[in-house]
C-alpha cells in the first residue's frame, strides 16, 4: 500500500501542494485529476523518487520512501511521450528493464511474449518503435512498464497526445489490463473522461489541495462546490440569495433549500441544477434561446444559461418545462 501524509510543496514562492494526504491500496486506481498547475504531475515525480516533498511522507507497505532513490522503488512509470528508446526494437523496449535486472534469457523471452500477447502486438518483435502508431507505442510503453512487474504503476498523462477515438478505445484497453494485473496504480490526468472510465477512486486536485474524493459515481452525483462542478461539467451551476430554509431565489425560479449547510438570509449560494426525469424533482418552465445538435440528442440552452439535452429538438423561443434534482454546493 502506498501512503503520502501531509506532502507539501512550494514553487517560485507559491504553495504548489497543500498538506496532501492519501493512500493506494493493493490492485487500487487512483486517478489524480485536476487542471493544469494543480500540482497533479508535481506529486506524480515526489512518489517516483524523481523530486523531493519539504513536509510530509511517502511511504510504502508502511516503509518510509526518503531514503530510497527512485531506480531503487521498483514502481513502473507510463508519460505521454511514451519515453521509448528508438534506436531498439520493440522486443528489446519492452526486454531493457529485465535486461538491466539480469534476468535469465529464457524468463525474458517469456515475459515479453506474453506481453506481446497481451498488448495485441504478437508478431511486431522486430518493428522499429519509429514505425508504429501512437496508440501502438503507447501499448509497448506499457508493455515496458509491466514487464518488471513493479510494486506500483504510475501514469503521467499517458493518452495525452492521441486523437478522440483512439483514446477512448484504449481507455477501455488500458482499464481491462490494470484489472488483471491487480497492480496499485496512480494515474494523473485533467481529463474528467479518462478518470471517470478508469478510476476505483478519484482525487480531484484544485490550487494544491485535494478538494474532493471518491468513487467517480460519488463525484458525479455531489461535486461538493461550484468550481468542481463547473470543472466535471456536472450540471448547471446558478447563483442564488437565501431567504428561508424553504426558499432560495434564483435567476431562473425560487427553489427549496436541501443542504447540510448553515445560510443566513440574503446569503449567496450556488446551487447544481442537474436534469432529471423523476416525478417529484422541481419543475423549470424557460424559454428555449438556442438549439443543437449533439449526435444522438439536442443540447438546448435556455433563459439563464441553463442548459438540457432532449430528444427532440424545441423550437427557438419556445418555452418549455424540465424537471431538475437541485443541490446546494459548497
Amino acid at each position: 500500500m502506498l501512503e503520502l501524509k501531509n506532502i507539501s510543496k512550494t514553487y517560485e514562492g507559491r504553495l504548489l501542494l497543500d498538506d496532501i494526504t492519501f493512500a493506494v491500496q493493493a490492485g487500487e486506481t487512483v486517478c489524480l485529476l485536476g487542471a493544469s498547475g494543480s500540482g497533479k504531475s508535481t506529486l506524480l515525480r515526489m512518489i517516483a523518487g524523481l523530486e523531493s516533498p519539504e513536509n510530509g511522507r511517502i511511504l510504502f507497505d508502511h516503509i518510509d520512501l526518503a531514503s530510497t532513490p527512485a531506480h531503487l522503488r521498483d514502481f513502473g512509470l507510463v508519460f505521454q511521450d511514451y519515453g521509448l528508446f528508438p534506436h531498439l526494437n520493440i522486443f528489446d523496449n519492452i526486454a531493457f528493464g529485465l535486461k538491466m535486472r539480469k534476468l535469465p534469457a529464457p524468463e525474458i523471452n517469456l515475459r515479453v511474449t506474453s506481453l506481446l500477447k497481451q498488448m495485441d502486438l504478437a508478431g511486431f518483435e522486430k518493428r522499429k518503435v519509429t514505425d508504429l502508431s501512437g496508440g501502438e507505442q503507447q501499448r509497448v510503453a506499457l508493455a515496458r512498464a509491466l514487464a518488471t512487474r513493479p510494486r506500483l504503476l504510475m501514469f503521467d498523462e499517458p493518452l495525452g497526445a492521441l486523437d478522440r477515438s483512439l483514446k477512448e478505445g484504449l481507455q477501455k484497453e488500458l482499464r481491462s489490463i490494470l484489472r488483471k494485473a491487480g497492480i496499485p496504480a496512480i494515474y494523473v490526468t485533467h481529463d474528467q473522461d479518462e478518470a471517470f472510465t478508469l478510476a476505483d477512486r478519484i482525487l480531484l486536485l484544485h490550487e494544491g489541495k485535494i478538494i474532493r474524493a471518491g468513487t467517480p459515481a460519488e463525484i458525479w452525483s455531489n461535486p461538493g462546490s461550484a468550481w468542481a462542478a463547473r470543472f466535471l461539467n456536472a450540471g448547471n451551476v446558478i447563483e442564488g440569495a437565501f431567504v428561508s430554509p424553504d426558499k432560495i431565489k434564483t435567476a431562473v425560479g425560487v427553489f427549496p433549500l436541501k443542504c447540510r449547510h448553515k445560510h443566513s438570509k440574503g446569503q449567496r449560494i450556488s446551487l447544481l441544477l442537474k436534469q432529471s426525469n423523476e416525478i417529484g424533482e422541481e419543475e423549470l418552465r424557460l424559454k428555449v434561446e438556442d438549439v443543437l445538435f449533439k449526435q444522438d440528442q439536442f443540447e438546448v440552452r435556455l433563459r439563464g444559461g441553463i442548459i438540457v439535452h432532449l430528444k427532440d429538438a424545441p423550437k427557438t423561443g419556445q418555452t418549455i418545462r424540465v424537471r431538475v434534482k437541485v443541490r446546494c454546493l459548497e
